[in-house]
């Protein structure tokens, strides 16, 4: 197909928005004199951090919010003056979209083909196109809220596309999406752009997908700080990149911090590959290495576009993720792993959960050291959430031994409760209550006495830098915000492990690195962390990792070990990297092994 048109599918000229604040007379600027021109038949991607306006942006587009001043034309439309004549030629995913749970996938489509009035002949094209794109050929009986959330999101993007628009916007749309689901949305995005000549805006949180764009737009605090390809954000960054590598048994995450403690000039400094990345200031690139790698084999390396993005927010005033406030172990040592002879801290044998005949964990078998960090992954549906559930003493197991904190969670899954703290996927805060309300309510719950009540709540407000807070309610928090929030919330009682469920799926680069900052000072104070992520990067902080899928284990080890595995072919690695393997193609590697092997069994069984 197509597309039709002249000028720019987007033009902005000196675009403003703002916001009233609740409670108060004041107003945010959420975009500020955006002036931008987006080509037709092109992928566009809008990055940056909390804050930036992304959101925004989209809306103003779709037109669903009016700029308060400049001028925005959409597909050569004033959208302030004809919104509906825009919406009835573009196709908006917003981050939570509309799926209807108790609707099958063909009642989904159906219900948006009505609504948007698409002809019975055409839909029948459209949807056995969009099934093939898709690949939920097989599924179009099932309900919506029994799909895995990669499922979701590609119905999602399908019931979006069930009439053919000349504008596709997608807000965020892979967040909470594991690596494989992810891949199969980008092909069918790109298949859109180069078969259809679909002109698409992405807003995103994973910088390796705006890699895949034609034109990027860096905004922070509404303002828009770089337009161009790519290439041009990465050059932000070029010659001051630098990997080093841990000594022997030295995590990571370890050196990460040094870096960042011991050098104000180091702009940035992350976990990858085994080795940990690092970038520093123009100025004092003739000055020796930080003094944490002097020691260390270091190279340079060639910028990412996750590089240039840091490079930049620093030149614009972005902190950089230093160590927390209260300047627990500024160089910890390596994280312990467990004394010689002491018991684990978690202990899971055989460890089975059914719904009914279905089985969403099966047979499962680890355990978990004090003071470690341990990961659990998987695609959508793998089974870890249950198992994760099961280790909060959520949810009791159907078979199996489960130990936590030397408490049977099968016979006394209360008496753990008090020694475990919990961030659950959607935080669990109340929003109408302010910080200060929301801290001492979890206080409470968690039986806190009175005499050391305050105390707390004072201690974790200064932690996370949540004093200026105090009064907001925490549903009006920015989300880096209610992060910590949450995460405050878990640590009021001071517990022996704390675990995470996704507490990153949302957050931006800069609010995901100061997360681990803390999750790696915690570690050295022999706090067990527990983490499901979808960001494979962030299994670089784990000291061991599990991988599931369908409900089995697949592999367990260190991210080294689970590296190895696959370089050394024992599992296919999805394109191969020009450097290192890293997790996410480790990860890929494992699963489609995996999978292969269980579709080529049957056939094996038949012969």
């Amino acid at each position: 197909m197509t597309r039709v048109g002249t000028g720019p599918a987007v033009r902005a000229t000196g675009v403003q928005r703002r916001f009233p604040i609740a409670a108060s007379k004041r107003t945010v600027q959420a975009i500020a004199d955006l002036s931008i021109d987006v080509p037709r038949g092109s992928l566009t991607a809008i990055v940056g951090p909390d804050g930036a306006g992304k959101t925004t942006f989209l809306r103003m587009i779709a037109g669903l919010l009016r700029a308060d001043a400049g001028v925005l034309q959409v597909l050569g439309i004033d959208v302030a003056r004809d919104p509906q004549a825009v919406q009835d030629r573009i196709s908006y995913m917003p981050q939570r979209f509309g799926l209807y749970e108790d609707l099958s996938v063909q009642e989904n489509l159906d219900l948006y083909a009505d609504l948007h009035g698409v002809r019975d002949d055409v839909r029948r094209e459209r949807y056995a196109r969009l099934m093939r794109m898709t690949d939920l050929g097989d599924f179009t009986g099932r309900l919506a809220g029994k799909l895995s959330g990669g499922m979701k999101q590609k119905l999602g993007l399908a019931c979006t596309l069930v009439r053919s628009p000349e504008l596709l916007l997608l807000d965020e749309p892979t967040v909470g999406v594991d690596p494989l689901s992810r891949r199969e949305l980008w092909q069918i995005v790109e298949q859109l752009v180069g078969d259809e000549h679909l002109t698409v805006i992405v807003s995103t949180l994973y910088l390796d997908e705006a890699e895949r764009s034609a034109q990027v737009l860096l905004m922070r605090e509404g303002r828009l700080l770089l337009d161009g390809p790519p290439a041009q954000v990465r050059d932000e960054a070029t010659g001051l990149c630098s990997v080093a590598t841990p000594g022997a048994g030295e995590p990571a995450r370890t050196l990460q911090a040094r870096l960042l403690d011991d050098s104000p000039h180091v702009v940035d400094a992350v976990p990858h590959a085994g080795e940990v990345r690092f970038i520093r200031t123009r100025e004092t690139l003739r000055e020796p290495l930080p003094e944490a790698v002097r020691d260390r084999a270091v190279r340079p390396v060639p910028p990412r576009l996750e590089d240039g993005f840091m490079a930049l927010l620093h030149r614009t005033g972005a902190r950089r993720a230093d160590a927390p406030a209260s300047g627990v172990a500024a160089h910890p040592p390596p994280a312990a792993t467990g004394d010689q002879g002491e018991p684990p801290v978690i202990e899971v044998r055989n460890l089975t959960r059914r719904f009914g005949a279905f089985v969403a964990v099966a047979d499962t078998t680890f355990s978990v050291a004090r003071g470690e960090v341990f990961g659990l992954l998987g695609p959508n549906g793998a089974g870890k959430t249950t198992t994760f559930r099961m280790l909060c003493g959520l949810l009791p197991p159907s078979s199996g031994t489960l130990r936590v904190a030397g408490v049977d969670m099968r016979h006394a899954r209360a008496s753990a409760r008090r020694r475990i703290g919990y961030v659950a996927q959607k935080f669990a805060l109340y929003a109408n209550l302010t910080v200060a309300a929301n801290l001492r309510f979890f206080a409470g719950a968690y039986g806190l006495p009175r005499e050391r009540l305050a105390a707390r709540v004072e201690a974790v407000m200064r932690e996370f830098e949540l004093d200026a807070f105090s009064a907001t309610p925490s549903g009006l928090l920015p989300g880096g915000y209610r992060q910590r929030l949450a995460m405050a919330a878990a640590l009021l009682h001071e517990p022996e492990i704390l675990f995470l469920d996704e507490p990153t799926s949302g957050a931006d680069p800069l609010a995901r690195r100061e997360f681990w900052r803390r999750i790696t000072a915690l570690a050295a104070a022999r706090t067990t962390i527990v983490v499901t992520t979808h960001f494979m990067e962030e299994a670089e902080y784990c000291d061991r990792v599990l991988i599931q899928d369908a409900g089995k284990v697949l592999a367990l080890g260190t991210p080294a070990a689970l590296r190895a595995q696959v370089a050394q072919g024992a599992s296919g690695a999805a394109d191969p990297p020009d450097g290192p393997l890293d997790m996410e193609q480790a990860f890929i590697g494992i699963v489609r092994a995996a999978r292969a092997r269980e579709a080529a069994a049957p056939q094996a069984g038949a012969r």
